[in-house]
């Protein structure tokens, strides 16, 4: 699953901490080799063990912790594709293949660039690295040039259906502009966390025709973390998919992010504005709208960016649908295949990032959720895909290239169901289906869980915006109805997950010698699973989003408007 954000990381730290503290405990002995062995290798009934057979190939060691663009992801791939054949699954990548490759694009800053300042007739300013700013990188092109003038826009928000235009009288076109991070607690979790995405904020900047976009620390966040943080993670490599020319995808197409700025820096640049004063003031205090102005600064920005390509394969096979009405639309039913690969070393020396839980269960209910259509002797009334992705680690990035480049016509596509980190810990009483409200998705799930004795949950950390944190958000953005399942956290499934979270996630030990798995929990999470896709593609409507729905009317979605 995606990197936490920052708030879900300190929470899962709290509660180890916490946990320490409530009861020490007194580290027991490593097994022996035989023992794990003897545990892993255990007998279980056929349908367990068809499950685990896939987690112990996509999580062992051998696989290196299936980093995208690695020799060992595209193993990984080769499996799932065979997996799908075996289920009697028709190639849906390209070329007659199971795979579709994505070119994928590293980038990141190749020096600290330069940001300076001018204004009127005053001696130039030049930022300082580290203390005023922290450059970003440009995957769209290796030398980034712009001189111009600088606009703040607030927390860059636009949002008609909440009146909310943070643009309002002012033009952007050809200008910077310098924008709060994050976004306001006006808004609900999951359009809180839509708002708060740089990512979002620079597309709309973008589509009002700005040169570029900087990032300002708000004054909270420089009270609680020194900016200076920021140095040891500037030249990171980050990633995006390569378009047909070579050259980096950007959502905010020729508005780049240059750079993130300091408090201390954006007084640097703004500090001869008058409105500058009132919008620090109007953010320290909470105001969910920061007013915006035109400064009177001009800031040229030079950068370099280093990039390089590598690619890497998403995997589709297909179900052909058997209603001649129906067959042409299909029902993308997606699970990430890639894992953070290795990395630090834990306790026990352990570099391998096996991701047995995250996602290898959730690749695994996809492959067997195949079998079950294949065994049910009735086919789909539409199409059903089973799409395994690549970089979901790296930014939904996989996920992105299909949904901007699909196999089958993107007009075809009616519903995607995302399968993300299923944690099989616990004998589940729910099922949360991330953004379910949303669409006619939610009455379809309610139903189906129904019909295997599982009922519908609550999102348990709505706070946390999952909804636009996994593959599944990547179609949302294009339109389609989506929903994102997780076993639910009735009864002690609270309690199991947060465990969960603190002891493994990203961590050496999410391996399937975890003896906390319940494999039998995974056939449970299979059958619902099952039983949505089943509904899904045989109803007789096509899922459609909830009419004024947010995100169906912000992506064009069909049955929002």
């Amino acid at each position: 699953m995606l990197r936490p954000t920052l708030t879900l990381a300190l929470f899962s730290l709290a509660i180890a901490a916490s946990a320490q503290e409530a009861k020490p405990e007194t580290a027991a002995p490593a097994p022996t080799a035989a023992e794990t062995n003897a545990f892993v290798n255990a007998p279980l009934p056929a349908d367990q063990a068809a499950m685990k057979a896939h987690v112990m190939f996509l999580a062992s060691d051998a696989m290196q912790g299936r980093e995208a663009g690695t020799n060992e992801y595209e193993i990984a791939a080769q499996y799932v594709a065979a997996q799908f054949y075996a289920a009697g699954l028709k190639p849906a990548g390209v070329d007659g293949s199971y795979l579709q490759p994505v070119p994928l694009l590293s980038f990141r800053p190749a020096d600290k660039g330069t940001l300076t300042v001018t204004r009127g007739n005053a001696a130039p300013v030049n930022l300082v690295f580290g203390e005023d700013y922290i450059p970003g990188g440009n995957p769209e092109k290796e030398s980034t040039v712009i001189d111009a003038g600088v606009v703040f826009a607030g927390y860059g928000i636009v949002a008609p259906q909440h009146q909310r235009d943070d643009y309002k009288g002012v033009d952007v076109k050809g200008k910077i502009v310098a924008i709060f991070s994050g976004a306001p607690g006006a808004f609900d979790g999951e359009e809180r966390a839509h708002f708060g995405s740089n990512a979002n904020k620079a597309a709309i900047a973008a589509s009002k025709g700005a040169a570029g976009v900087i990032i300002l620390e708000t004054p909270a966040s420089a009270k609680v973390r020194p900016f200076s943080r920021l140095t040891d993670v500037w030249d990171e490599w980050r990633m995006t998919w390569a378009d047909a020319q070579g050259n980096g995808h950007l959502p905010a197409k020729g508005t780049p992010t240059v750079a993130s700025v300091s408090i201390k820096g954006a007084a640097k640049l703004f500090g001869g504005d008058k409105a500058w004063a009132a919008a620090v003031k109007a953010a320290d205090a909470g105001k969910p709208v920061v007013a915006p102005f035109a400064s009177g600064a001009k800031l040229a920005v030079a950068l370099k960016t280093e990039r390089k390509t590598v690619t890497s394969s998403n995997v589709a096979g297909i179900i052909p649908g058997s209603d001649p009405r129906l067959k042409d639309e299909v029902v993308v039913l997606s699970a990430h295949l890639d894992h953070v690969g290795t990395g630090k070393a834990d306790e026990r020396g352990d570099t391998i990032y096996n991701g047995a839980m995250d996602n290898a269960m959730g690749i695994a209910s996809l492959i067997e959720e195949a079998k079950r259509f294949q065994a049910s002797g009735k086919p789909p009334r539409r199409s059903v895909m089973f799409l395994a992705v690549t970089a979901e680690e790296k930014g939904l990035i996989g996920a992105d290239y299909f949904a901007h480049n699909p196999t089958v016509p993107k007009a075809n596509l009616v519903a995607n169901v995302n399968l993300d980190m299923p944690v099989i810990t616990y004998k589940f009483e729910d099922m949360i289906a991330f953004g379910a409200a949303r669409s006619t998705l939610g009455a379809t799930v309610a139903r189906a869980t129904a019909s295997v004795g599982v009922g519908v949950g609550q999102d348990p950390m709505p706070e946390q915006g999952f909804f636009v944190r996994s593959d599944h958000y990547r179609f949302v953005q294009q339109g389609i109805p989506s929903v994102f399942l997780w076993p639910g956290m009735a009864g002690v499934g609270r309690a199991a997950f947060d465990e969960f979270l603190a002891k493994h996630y990203h961590q050496p030990s999410d391996e399937v010698s975890n003896k906390a798995i319940l494999w039998d929990q995974g056939v449970r999470f299979i059958e619902a699973n099952y039983a949505i896709a089943r509904e899904i593609a045989d109803a007789d409507a096509r899922p459609a989003w909830k009419k004024g729905d947010f995100f169906g009317v912000l992506y064009n979605g069909y049955g929002a408007k």
